[in-house]
């Protein structure tokens, strides 16, 4: 009984999944390229309510061990907190693979932010492996939002 269930839910699950159209159009893809670039730029101008506005309000950002931001007013919480204390810039931007699935765009990419502590000090470069799970919204400045995103360490250059 029970590998028939599971036969069964595993077939619905393979055509509902199956009946969904990927799509990686000539108008959705350079759309969501400004999209990140504009996350870039609001970071690296330290604009912290233009990071939340671009995040979903029910955003979930993991970064390993238990570092989890949930939800737009913790983002913006979190960024004002960094951009008070230090200068944020994106050094690296690697898309390694981007999909389109419906009004969903799931992206992966190898990045590197050089944070500058504006007391002085030494700067310091984080680079790791990202997976950002991107909706569209008409209320974005952008078009869209970020509504999951995972990270990790990067591979080795």
């Amino acid at each position: 009984m029970k590998t028939i269930f599971l036969f069964v839910f595993t077939s619905i699950l393979s055509i509902s999944v199956y009946s969904q159209g990927i799509t990686d159009t000539a108008i959705l893809k350079p759309s969501l390229e400004r999209a990140t670039a504009a996350i870039r730029k609001a970071f690296e101008q330290g604009d912290a309510a233009l990071v939340a506005q671009l995040h979903s309000p029910d955003v979930i950002k993991y970064f390993g061990d238990n570092h989890v931001i949930v939800g737009r007013d913790a983002v913006e919480k979190g960024a004002r907190d960094w951009f008070q204390s230090a200068k944020v810039e994106f050094i690296e931007n690697t898309v390694e693979n981007t999909a389109f699935v419906g009004d969903i765009a799931i992206q992966t990419v190898i990045f590197a932010i050089k944070t500058t502590p504006k007391g002085g000090g030494a700067a310091t470069i984080a680079r790791g492996r990202s997976m950002v799970i991107y909706v569209q919204n008409r209320h974005s400045p952008t078009g869209w939002l970020t509504l999951r995103e995972i990270a990790q360490e990067a591979p080795p250059q």
